[in-house]
């Protein structure tokens, strides 16, 4: 009997994650369907948020940060933000009622509604940081810092964002559906900061998961060849 509490204490710990992280997964600002759209990704206590247009292949703006949810209330803290950089730093606490698939959020006495696109249950849903990268056949470890790349994957959305927590530069980001299977994960391009040509675009990537990092490698959209380590933020 004594052999089986630490499996039941890990089932319980795993419950009550889920049960402190409701709103997990991917979003989409309603009403759904027309262009411009928004869409939300929150895992590991972290969200992205994109404004695009898909059939224009416009990237309008994004947002992010650290992120927490109780059950009634949702807090922010902005790590970025392409449409107003002196909001990078500050704190957002909102109310929220979850209704199936429907989300509500109350900021300062306004209301939104999102619908859940996801529920962010994969192999790699999380928030990776990216950590090594190989140069010359070997992969260089990168130093932990202020700038850094994240990469928020859900069940099939995901979006990346290069920037500068301590500066408040924002350097670029890209976004849009995903699938991983026997270890090949493909990207489609939704929405690109960088070059809107891209959008539309499928790359192929062989794809490794070992504990809490991931391994990376195929060719960018220039066609570069590119092999990566990325590590799953705590």
């Amino acid at each position: 009997m004594k052999r089986l509490f630490p499996a039941i204490l890990l089932l319980l710990v795993t419950h009550l994650s889920f049960a402190q992280n409701p709103l997990t997964g991917a979003w989409q600002l309603m009403p759904g369907g027309s262009e411009p759209q928004t869409v939300r990704i929150i895992e590991d206590g972290y969200f992205m948020q994109t404004v695009y247009d898909h059939a224009g292949k416009q990237f309008i703006s994004t947002l992010g940060g650290q992120f927490s949810a109780d059950g009634q209330s949702l807090q922010e803290i902005i790590e970025f933000n392409t449409a107003d950089k002196s909001n990078v730093g500050t704190k957002n606490t909102c109310s929220y009622i979850l209704a199936k698939d429907v989300l509500t959020v109350t900021c300062n006495g306004k209301n939104v509604k999102w619908q859940r696109l996801d529920e962010g249950k994969a192999a790699l849903s999380g928030t990776w940081r990216i950590t090594g990268r190989e140069n010359n056949g070997t992969i260089e470890p990168m130093r932990p810092g202020p700038r850094k790349t994240l990469k928020i994957l859900s069940g099939n959305r995901f979006q990346w964002a290069a920037i500068n927590t301590e500066t408040k530069e924002f350097f670029g980001t890209g976004g849009g559906t995903y699938t991983f299977e026997n270890g090949k994960y493909t990207e489609t391009i939704a929405f690109f900061s960088r070059d809107s040509s891209r959008v539309g675009m499928s790359l192929s990537f062989d794809g490794k998961v070992t504990g809490k990092q991931w391994h990376h490698s195929g060719k960018s959209s220039k066609g570069d060849p590119i092999s990566e380590i990325w590590s799953r933020i705590e």
